[in-house]
């Protein structure tokens, strides 16, 4: 018989309570563990299976699909999903990874990743990320055309939020830059009354998108078009996931709340420059950025959990070698 010396493709499965903002932090760094390792990932539903709590206590596994391959790594993102991975964590050479601080001791899974709002001291066990991973993958070039990106948030626990103070400042950057044309997109928590007043802006150069019907791609392709981006402040994913592109990203003024995690972690990315203070938009609009270097974590925390041995090497896989289970 014939055996092949080719490793197998790494099996990751990735645990999901299917909130969008976990999804994507699990699909950012699967993707990349795609790119950098061979792996192949499955996804699983944790609220399509039942874990009492003794099962996650003790590491007993429950039931579970029989088309799934063994794994060698679980990654969970969202509380949900944090039964289900404590009770597979003594799977026979299986290693688990939980993206986020969990609520249980870190020690009990292989490897953490935090977010350095969550003020946790980095060490060879945890890895510390500015801000949440996501899919955004850094542009190797940025259009030279005039296009910007208006991305608005809403009400949250976070900041103040006014919708007369984010509609002057949208349109007092449209004022200014008059040559320049606009893609607005306001979001799910959006007021109805501000969206409202967006759309009455809708010109020959300002396109107002409507976030409920925008596809699965908008975003990326919007980006993909975009010289500068501004965001409001309300959302860490948005905020980072605009960083993430490279494009020169700028922040819209709104009053944060004291305490607030997510605020502190913006404001890190404003100290680091990866994004821009509201006062400073002729800066963005003109290109600069503080970072040479995008805010690209996906990439860096991939790296971090092949260095640490949370995934199989695969160092002699052939480049371009077809994997199986993709």
């Amino acid at each position: 018989m014939v055996t092949s010396n080719i490793p197998e493709a790494p099996v990751i499965w990735l645990l999901t309570d299917n909130k969008p903002g976990h999804r994507n932090q699990l699909k950012g760094l699967g993707n990349r563990l795609r790119v950098k390792a061979g792996a192949s990932l499955y996804w699983v539903n944790t609220l399509e299976v039942n874990v009492p709590l003794w099962r996650a206590l003790l590491a007993m596994p429950p039931a579970m699909d029989k088309a799934l391959p063994h794994p060698d790594l679980i990654i969970a993102a969202g509380t949900g999903t944090h039964k289900l991975l404590l009770s597979l964590r003594r799977l026979k050479n299986t290693r688990t990874l939980v993206l986020m601080k969990p609520g249980f001791p870190r020690t009990w899974v292989d490897g953490v990743i935090i977010p350095a709002h969550d003020g946790v001291t980095e060490n060879q066990h945890t890895l510390v990320t500015e801000g949440a991973i996501n899919t955004v993958t850094p542009l190797a070039k940025i259009t030279d055309k005039p296009e910007a990106l208006l991305l608005l948030g809403g009400p949250s626990s976070h900041f103040n939020w006014d919708d007369d103070v984010v509609f002057g400042q949208v349109t007092h950057l449209i004022g200014e830059y008059p040559q320049w044309r606009w893609t607005i997109s306001g979001s799910r928590r959006t007021p109805e009354a501000l969206r409202i007043r967006l759309n009455e802006l809708a010109g020959p150069k300002i396109t107002v998108a409507d976030p409920d019907t925008t596809h699965e791609d908008w975003l990326s392709h919007s980006v993909a078009a975009s010289r500068a981006i501004w965001v409001t402040p309300d959302s860490m994913s948005m905020v980072c996931e605009a960083a993430t592109s490279g494009v020169p990203t700028g922040l819209l003024q709104l009053q944060q709340r004291p305490g607030s995690r997510v605020a502190s972690g913006v404001q890190r990315l404003v100290e680091t420059g990866y994004v821009a203070r509201w006062s400073d938009h002729a800066t963005v609009m003109g290109g600069k950025t503080g970072q040479e270097t995008p805010l690209w974590e996906a990439n860096r925390a991939a790296q971090w959990v092949i260095q640490r041995g949370l995934v199989p090497s695969t160092g002699t896989m052939a480049k371009g070698q077809k994997r199986s289970n993709t």
